[in-house]
C-alpha cells in the first residue's frame, strides 16, 4: 500500500514538470499580445476637439418687388382712346401711357369758360355802379344806402366769380386727367384694357402697373429667435454705423437667383416690420438691392442668405462623422487609444463643419478619415 502511494505522488510530479514549460510560454505570448496589436494599429489623422467661433448662413425665401410699383388708374371716365406703350416697355416720369376720349370733358370746359365770362361781366357792371353812384353821394343827391347796396351787389358779383373760375379749373383739371402720364419711370405691367374699353374711377383692376425696378426689395420671414439674434448683433459698432449713414440694419446681405446663381451685388437690411405675425410665429424683413443689370423684375423669388457669428462652440468636420438611422455618430479615441463610437447631437452647420450641442467636450480625440477601416475597440496610432 505505502508503494502504491509513493508511486501515484511521483507521477502527478511528474505530469506538473512536464506542464511547467507549457505554461511559462503561454504567459510569454500573453505579454507580447499587447506590443503586437500596437505594432500592427492603423494610423490616421485626429483632431483634438476645443471651443472655436463660427460662421453659419441662414437661409429665407423672399419675394422681390420694385421699389416703387404704381397702380395706374384713370381719374375719369370714358372710353379709352389711345394706348402709347405696350407691355414690359421703359417709360421715363411724365410720358403719356393712354388717352380717355376729351369730347365731353371739353365741353365742359366751354360751358364753365362761359359761365366765367358772364360772371366776369357782372362784376364789371357792379364795379360801373359803385363807380357811378360815388359822386352823387358826394353831391348829397342820393341816399347813402344805395352806395352800400352796390357795393353788396359788387362782392356778390365777385364771389360768383370766383365760383365760376373754380369750376373752370375743375374742368381743366379732368380734361388733363383724359391723357394719363407715368407718375414715375419704370417699366410697364400687364395692359387688361384695350382701345374702346369703357373705363371707370371705381374699377378694381387698374390701367397697368408701373414699376420702378432700378432698386428692388426683398421681402422675406424669419422666426422670433433668429430675429432676436440678429436684432441683438445688429447694435454692434458696425451695424451701428450703417444705420447712421443710411438705414441699414444689417449689411453684407447675399441673394441667390432663381437659377441658383449668386447675385453679384450685395444688398442691406434696412426695414423690419413692427409685429410677429401670431399665426407663424415669424417676423417680415425688407433688403434692399441695386438692380443696375435689370435682371430682377417684380414678383420674381429668391434665397435670402443671412450670417450669423457664434462663439465658443464645438466644430466636427462633417468627414468624420457617420449618420445611421438618422443618428450622426463619431469615433474618438480613450485614453488607451482605443476607439469607441461617439453619438453626437448636431446644433447647425458651418462650411464643412457641424456645430455639435452635445456628445463631444473640449480635449476629445476625433479620428477625421478611414472610418470603414475601423471597428469598436480596435487601437490607431493618432496622427495629428
Amino acid at each position: 500500500m505505502i508503494f502504491k502511494k509513493h508511486t501515484k505522488i511521483c507521477i502527478l510530479f511528474g505530469l506538473l514538470l512536464l506542464a511547467l514549460p507549457f505554461s511559462l510560454k503561454s504567459c510569454k505570448k500573453g505579454q507580447q499580445k499587447e506590443p503586437n496589436e500596437q505594432e500592427n494599429a492603423l494610423t490616421l489623422p485626429v483632431i483634438k476637439i476645443d471651443t472655436t467661433s463660427a460662421i453659419t448662413v441662414k437661409d429665407y425665401i423672399g419675394t422681390i418687388e420694385g421699389k416703387v410699383n404704381v397702380e395706374i388708374r384713370p381719374q375719369v371716365e370714358g372710353l379709352l382712346e389711345e394706348i402709347y406703350v405696350d407691355e414690359g416697355d421703359y417709360v421715363k416720369q411724365g410720358q403719356a401711357l393712354f388717352k380717355i376720349s376729351p369730347l365731353p370733358y371739353q365741353e365742359v370746359l366751354n360751358d364753365a369758360l362761359a359761365t366765367e365770362n358772364v360772371e366776369k361781366a357782372k362784376l364789371k357792371n357792379a364795379q360801373l355802379e359803385i363807380d357811378r353812384l360815388k359822386p352823387l353821394i358826394e353831391n348829397e343827391v342820393i341816399a347813402g344806402v344805395q352806395l352800400e347796396t352796390a357795393k353788396s351787389n359788387y362782392e356778390v358779383a365777385k364771389a360768383s366769380l370766383a365760383r365760376a373760375s373754380s369750376a373752370v379749373a375743375s374742368a381743366k383739371i379732368n380734361m388733363e386727367f383724359t391723357v394719363i402720364k407715368a407718375p414715375v419711370s419704370g417699366y410697364i405691367g400687364r395692359l387688361p384694357k384695350r382701345i374702346g374699353n369703357l373705363v371707370t374711377k371705381g374699377e378694381t383692376q387698374p390701367l397697368t402697373v408701373l414699376t420702378d425696378i432700378s432698386d428692388v426689395y426683398v421681402y422675406f420671414s424669419i422666426s422670433e429667435s433668429d430675429y432676436l439674434y440678429f436684432t441683438k448683433n445688429k447694435l454692434q459698432q458696425n451695424d451701428r454705423e450703417n444705420s447712421e449713414k443710411g438705414g441699414k440694419l444689417m449689411s453684407d446681405v447675399q441673394l441667390i437667383l432663381a437659377d441658383g446663381t449668386e447675385y453679384s451685388e450685395k444688398g442691406y437690411v434696412d426695414a423690419i416690420n413692427g409685429q410677429v405675425d401670431r399665426s407663424t410665429g415669424s417676423i417680415s424683413l425688407r433688403a434692399s438691392f441695386p438692380n443696375s443689370q435689370d435682371l430682377m423684375r417684380s414678383g420674381n423669388t429668391g434665397t435670402i442668405k443671412l450670417k450669423e457669428s457664434k462663439s465658443n462652440v464645438i466644430l466636427v468636420p462633417q468627414q468624420a462623422t457617420t449618420t445611421i438611422q438618422d443618428k450622426t455618430f463619431v469615433y474618438i479615441l480613450d485614453e488607451q487609444s482605443r476607439v469607441k463610437f461617439q453619438m453626437i447631437e448636431i446644433q447647425d452647420v458651418s462650411g464643412q463643419n457641424y456645430i455639435v450641442s452635445s456628445g463631444l467636450k473640449p480635449g476629445d480625440l476625433v479620428i477625421k478619415t478611414g472610418l470603414n477601416k475601423l471597428a469598436e475597440g480596435d487601437i490607431v496610432k493618432p496622427q495629428f
